[in-house]
Formats: structure tokens, sequence, C-alpha cells
């Protein structure tokens, strides 16, 4: 099993294309969004600058890639000068062409960037983005296997000429390099905090979340999860608190409550039959769990986060608390 790319999918990250720029001489650019959403910018042509929060200017090449996971608004220019006069209310005039791509600065095209961004549900608990540095850079001079400047030179030519479904293809190489930025910065060592991504670096955790995953409704007890290890209850216990920061019974109490939270959205299943696909011999066990989870009952839960997404899939929640 992959735990980077089950979490992934359990807490529903999803690209899209924010902005094409075909960017001149001396131009400065407000990038911000509705709603907080992480940000990403590829250039596949000349030099970009990114005024960062808080922080110098960062330089980005051809090739490069810049994430900012938590959304800061921020600016994008053409040097150093021209990012420290952008901002909310001072950015300079663009036109959109006839193919959506962004046209600004003066003269000829010295620079193309691809910007996208990132939502997740937030009714997951176990996540990737939020636990990830302000900035995530990956150079291209510093691409340990060089896949994530493939994919940026594939950008720039679905950039460069517009066919069939362009901006499908331009979506699902969003999410490609997304993936190819996480590996880089795990491979560098990730972060220090401890968190659920702990376990992608240590082998006894990771095979322990392995197990969890594979089968979130068994009655696991911490011993019967070491023995199915390798190792004493006592390593274990160590180990897994030290990388990911709980105990593995929180564990796998909080990563019930995700795949519960999706069903209770996703589907029209009755609360026993959740409860049972998470490890809890009745419904009225399910719902005191989930109760202290998530400050409201499951029932409440499914009516309230459909109201907010609008109509599901499987219709209306028929649930009660």
């Amino acid at each position: 099993m992959d735990l980077l790319a089950e979490v992934l999918a359990l807490s529903d990250v999803r690209g899209a294309v924010g902005a094409r720029i075909e960017a001149g001489e001396d131009w400065g650019w407000w990038w911000t969004s509705a709603t907080p959403r992480a940000s990403l910018h590829a250039v596949t042509a000349g030099t970009v600058w990114v005024g960062l929060p808080d922080g110098a200017p960062l330089q980005l090449m051809p090739g490069d890639v810049v994430l900012l996971p938590g959304g800061a608004e921020h600016a994008l220019g053409s040097d150093p000068a021209a990012v420290a006069r952008t901002g909310p209310h001072m950015f300079d005039d663009w036109n959109a062409t006839a193919s959506g791509t962004v046209s600004i600065g003066t003269g000829p095209v010295r620079a193309r960037v691809l910007c996208a961004e990132y939502d997740h549900d937030q009714s997951v608990s176990t996540q990737v983005l939020p636990l990830l540095p302000e900035v995530l850079h990956l150079r291209a001079d510093c691409d340990p296997d060089g896949l994530a400047e493939d994919t940026v030179r594939l950008l720039g030519r679905e950039l460069a000429a517009q066919r069939a479904a362009t901006g499908v293809v331009l979506d699902r190489l969003v999410d490609v390099l997304l993936v190819q930025v996480l590996r880089a910065w795990l491979a560098s060592g990730g972060t220090s905090e401890p968190s659920w991504l702990g376990a992608l670096g240590d082998s006894v955790v990771g095979a322990a979340v392995t197990r969890l995953h594979e089968e979130p409704a068994r009655p696991w007890t911490t011993a019967a999860l070491a023995r199915e290890v390798g190792v004493s209850r006592a390593t274990l216990d160590r180990r897994f608190a030290a990388a990911t920061g709980e105990s593995p019974g929180a564990y796998l109490t909080r990563w019930r409550m995700d795949l519960a939270a999706r069903r209770l959205r996703d589907t029209d299943d009755s609360l026993d039959a959740i409860a049972a696909s998470v490890g809890y011999s009745s419904a009225y066990a399910f719902s005191r769990a989930f109760r202290r989870a998530r400050s409201q009952p499951p029932g409440r839960f499914r009516a309230n986060i459909r109201s907010e997404d609008g109509p599901t899939r499987t219709g209306a929640a028929t649930a009660a608390d």
C-alpha cells in the first residue's frame, strides 16, 4: 500500500490551472484566491521572481517549481523591484488572449509560467498540504531524478500549441507535478515535526500504519500490531510516538473517523454499515466515538457537510442523529 497516495486520495487533493502567463519586460502580477488554496508556479521559459511572505524575493529559473501550501497571497514579477511595487491594489495591466493566456509586461515574451491551485477536503483530519512548510522550491538543477523537469517541459509544450483538451492535460500534469515536488521534499529529509508523514521515513512505523490502513476494522491492540511488524510493544510505542506524535491507537481512531466522514458525505450507507466498516460493533458505539472526534453526531455531520457541498452523487441525506 502506498501511504502517500492513499492520504492524497482520502483528503481529495486536486489541482487545476489558475493562469497561464506570458510576460515581457517590467511586469508585476498579484496572486490571490477567493478562498485559501495551495498555489504552485512552474516556469517553462525565462526567469520569474516570487515575492514571499516575510521573506526575500525568490528567483525561479526555467524548469523551477515553487509550491506555497498555505495559499498566502504573493507577487510574481520580472525582477525584485517589480515584485516590491506589486500588491493587492497595485499590479500591472494585463490582457487575456483567446486561448485564456494572460499577456503582461512590455515587449516580446521573455518568460512563461503556469500557475496552479490545489484544493482539499477539509472534513478529513489526515492531510498532506497543511503539514508542509510555507514554501517548497524545487530547482531544476536539484531535481533528484529529473522527472519534475520533464513534467515542466511537457507543460511548456502544451502551453506553446493549443490542442484539443489542453485544459484537461494541464490539470492532470499539475497533479503529477505536485506529487513530484512532494517526493523531492521527502527525499531531502522532509519535516522534523512529528506527524503521520513521519511514517514514510521509519520502516517500522510505516509498516504499522500500512497494516492499520489495510484493515481499519480489525480489533487492533498495540501488542497485536507490534507482532505484525516484528517488534516489541515498547519499541512500537516509542517509535510511533517519535515519528507521528501520537500513539497507534490514537492514529487508528483518527483514521477511522476520516474514513467514516468521507462515507457519510459521499454515500447513503446506514450508520450500522459505516460503523462495521471502521471497526465498531454498533451504530451507538460509533456515534459516541464520532461525536468525540468531530463535536457532532454522524447524522448531523452528514446533513451539515452535504448542505455545504451541495447535492452529492447519491442524493440527500436520510440518516438521523
